[in-house]
């Protein structure tokens, strides 16, 4: 049994502890890194080859469906001699690994370890109802790239933790709420100083120097004016030929003209000249039927990721993979190529910082890698750019001007 762990990673596992947050960039290496957590809380030693653990609890890990599927876990658990299969584990324990949609069926589960990957637990929906119920009876560490912008998202792991009772409990204490608002919205915090307190307990921040130098370059792509023009002007859909009556409708019809125009087929056409083997970020299904019709160079092969088809990546030495932003911005990675084109970009940048690091991880031999940002001058795609430079994430009720109530019927 061989265990290897990066500098950063030991340094990690120093200051772990249960109801942590793991939080390392994207490829950082969380997974094996929780896993040597458990490992350790189980009686194993890593500085001792062969060293197995004592009696270790049953393990759950709840993670992503499509790395549940894909095995991305499973490879990490062989190093520990770790496996879902009983006939291929070690040990007695019971491994299991499942996505967040069914951490319901694991709410009543008791005296184990749970490892939760990808932050879900925003909000305070089933997921993290079965989430608080789960840590009060189990051990549980979290791991998060993006672990919270605001600390509405840390409620669920301060009450898990035991800083407060429950949701109303750190309410009290600490939210002021906008008395000009007509629904629910936070003015400002409390205590702040606490929060912090309480924040720098939990989480362990994974710092490491990646060996990988990110270019990212913008490249301009030109859309129908005129036909934009008019869509703002009349509020009217062409393609379905309506009115528009919200401020997301009027968005999703300016984004259809500004990404389908044909300059964005020819800049990807362009970028493959140099760069045989890409992976293609796109949000709408007319950008797929642009994407998977465009006249690759001979012998490319072409493969989707998205809600209708799961393909794997291709392995040929000219590809294609189209891939979804809310069906594959997390939980897979790559290192087969060094290219990303974001055909699209996407309003979370959080989404954006995800997949963007599906190519940069510790094991890529890369050292460069490359990642196109198709950009048109129109106010939607300045709007958007701005506000993800900022680290934030667009608002279409802000930017046309209206609240999400619906707007005017056009004449």
């Amino acid at each position: 049994m061989s265990i290897s762990l990066y500098d950063h990673q030991r340094s990690a596992l120093e200051k772990m502890k249960n109801g942590c947050i793991l939080c390392g960039g994207v490829g950082s290496g969380k997974s094996r890194t929780a896993l040597a957590y458990y490992y350790l809380q189980q009686g194993g030693n890593l500085d001792i080859p062969d060293a197995p653990m004592k009696n270790p609890l049953d393990i759950y890990i709840i993670t992503t469906a499509r790395k549940r599927d894909t095995c991305e876990w499973e490879d990490e658990l062989a190093p520990f001699l770790l496996s879902t299969h009983e006939d291929c584990n070690y040990y007695k324990n019971k491994v299991i690994i499942d996505s967040w949609n069914n951490i319901g069926k694991y709410k009543d589960v008791k005296n184990s370890f749970f490892i939760f990957d990808e932050q879900r637990v925003v909000g305070y929906g089933a997921w993290t109802k079965a989430f608080l119920k789960i840590a009060k009876v189990n051990k549980w560490i979290l791991l998060s790239a993006t672990p919270g912008d605001t600390w509405q998202d840390y409620i669920p792991v301060f009450i898990a933790n035991g800083f407060y009772r429950n949701k109303t409990d750190f309410i009290d204490q600490h939210v002021v709420y906008d008395w000009r608002s007509k629904y629910p919205k936070v003015d400002r915090y409390l205590n702040t100083g606490r929060l912090i307190r309480l924040r720098n307990r939990i989480l362990v921040t994974m710092e490491f120097e990646r060996h990988t130098t990110s270019h990212h370059q913008d490249v301009p792509v030109s859309y129908n004016i005129p036909l934009y023009k008019d869509i703002s002007r009349n509020r009217w859909n062409p393609w379905e030929d309506r009115p528009i009556e919200t401020a997301s409708e009027l968005c999703m019809n300016w984004r259809r003209v500004v990404n389908s125009d044909e300059s964005r087929s020819v800049a990807v056409l362009e970028i493959m000249e140099d760069h045989p083997k890409v992976i293609i970020f796109y949000n709408f299904d007319y950008e797929l039927d642009i994407l998977k019709n465009l006249g690759y160079p001979d012998g490319t092969e072409v493969a989707e990721w998205n809600g209708h088809k799961h393909q794997e990546i291709p392995t040929g030495d000219k590809w294609v993979y189209l891939v979804q932003y809310t069906a594959g911005c997390e939980g897979w990675n790559c290192i087969t190529t060094d290219t990303i084109i974001f055909y699209s970009q996407n309003y979370s940048y959080k989404v954006m910082v995800q997949a963007s690091g599906r190519i940069d991880r510790l094991t890529t031999p890369f050292s460069d890698l490359y990642y196109f940002h198709l950009k048109s001058f129109s106010g939607i795609d300045l709007a958007i750019s701005k506000a993800l430079k900022e680290k934030k994430n667009f608002n279409e009720g802000r930017f046309v001007g209206w609240s999400t109530a619906p707007m005017p019927k056009a004449a």
